[in-house]
């Protein structure tokens, strides 16, 4: 069974992921899950904290859910250079039914190490620069959502209260 997805407003979605020392069974076996809930769910991205787990873990796929072709597992990814601007739609598997349009980095430079313990360096641009800095941020407790005008954010949230009170009150 994949693991469950948190969605916002869960208050573990704030928080900052922990540092990830030695590389363990058990942790190679929560990014295996990571990507299957990722896939499962249609996603092409998924951080440690959207499952419950506070550490600095990240899968993404820009390839899935259909292919599966290019899964990469981030341990302790960092952004170490941004470079131009682009504004895309985005939408989050712990934000559930939104998009919204959201400015980021054109071209990032990411560090990280593989599950092998090696360290990596990715240069990603468009897609790939959007959903590196959309999940690294998951890391650092920060949603898409917490880029976008207040407005807009507003209308959201009170979109989800909403949620909250049919599913209390059919509970």
């Amino acid at each position: 069974m994949p693991l469950t997805i948190l969605t916002y407003p869960d208050p573990r979605l704030k928080e900052t992921a922990k540092e990830i020392g030695e590389i363990t069974p058990e942790l190679k076996q929560l990014a295996a899950g990571m990507a299957e809930a990722m896939y499962a769910n249609e996603g092409i991205g998924l951080a440690a904290p959207q499952v419950g787990e506070c550490c600095r873990l990240v899968v993404i796929d820009l390839t899935g859910p259909e292919r599966r072709e290019g899964l990469m597992v981030l341990v302790n990814p960092r952004i170490v250079a941004k470079e131009g601007e682009i504004e895309t739609e985005e939408g989050c598997l712990s934000v559930r039914s939104y998009r919204s349009k959201v400015k980021r980095a054109a071209q990032v430079q990411v560090k990280a190490r593989n599950l092998e313990g090696e360290e990596i360096t990715i240069d990603g641009d468009d897609l790939l620069a959007v959903c590196l800095q959309h999940e690294i941020d998951h890391l650092d407790g920060t949603l898409f959502i917490d880029h976008i005008s207040r407005l807009k954010r507003t209308f959201y949230d009170k979109k989800v209260e909403k949620w909250e009170k049919r599913k209390t009150s059919s509970a």
